[in-house]
């Protein structure tokens, strides 16, 4: 994780905090269930770590995903700004490249989110910025053993809201995830690849607001 990543994650974090502070009277606080595809682009400038620092390999394509996940938020004083804390998976696995095996890889991603949205009765369009992290495996393969990396991850979102019950909304949103992976010992304990991951994510939902 770089140290801008740092700065920028635990800024959203303390942020997030202070909003969500007990004294934030009259909030209108919602859960809210997400499922959709991972239209995951390419893992791109590939480079080699370790023992292979100063090696080069081309970009490696990802495979489209099912995506789940799950929010909680809040808008202090049913208000314009609010908050919300977001968790997806998915498995974006690494095709095949010519004659070489694919990998699977598996991503997670937590975050923090602020959002704007327009307060309407029934229709409230929103958009989001936030930071978290990125929780990315890759599995045993002909060429690569097992490798967990943790790195920040940059989220932009853009949505609809559209209220069925006065408590109850189905929505949909469109997110731009970016983070850059690193498998410090995929290839060994002294050797890996890093790589730059962007992710297109359309998911829809349900939430409950209380």
């Amino acid at each position: 994780m770089t140290r801008l990543g740092n700065i920028v994650a635990v800024s959203f974090l303390w942020f997030a905090a202070g909003m969500l502070h007990p004294h934030s009277a009259f909030a209108e606080w919602y859960v809210a269930g997400q499922f959709g595809a991972n239209l995951a682009d390419r893992l791109s400038d590939i480079r080699g770590t370790g023992d292979l620092s100063g090696f080069r390999a081309p970009d490696f394509d990802l495979q489209n995903s099912f995506l789940y996940g799950g929010k909680v938020g809040t808008f202090p004083g049913n208000g314009w700004f609010g908050v919300e804390l977001d968790a997806f998976h998915s498995t974006p696995h690494i095709k095949n490249l010519d004659d070489v095996p694919g990998i699977h890889m598996r991503v997670t991603n937590v975050g923090v989110n602020l959002l704007v949205r327009y307060p309407g009765v029934t229709f409230q369009p929103y958009a989001g910025i936030g930071a978290g992290a990125a929780i990315a495996r890759i599995g045993d393969s002909a060429t690569t053993r097992g490798n967990t990396d943790v790195s920040s991850a940059v989220n932009v979102l853009l949505g609809m809201r559209a209220f069925i019950t006065p408590y109850v909304a189905v929505y949909t949103e469109y997110k731009y995830n970016q983070s850059t992976f690193e498998f410090n010992q995929a290839f060994g304990s002294a050797s890996g690849f890093n790589g730059d991951y962007d992710a297109h994510i359309l998911v829809t939902g349900l939430s409950y607001h209380f």
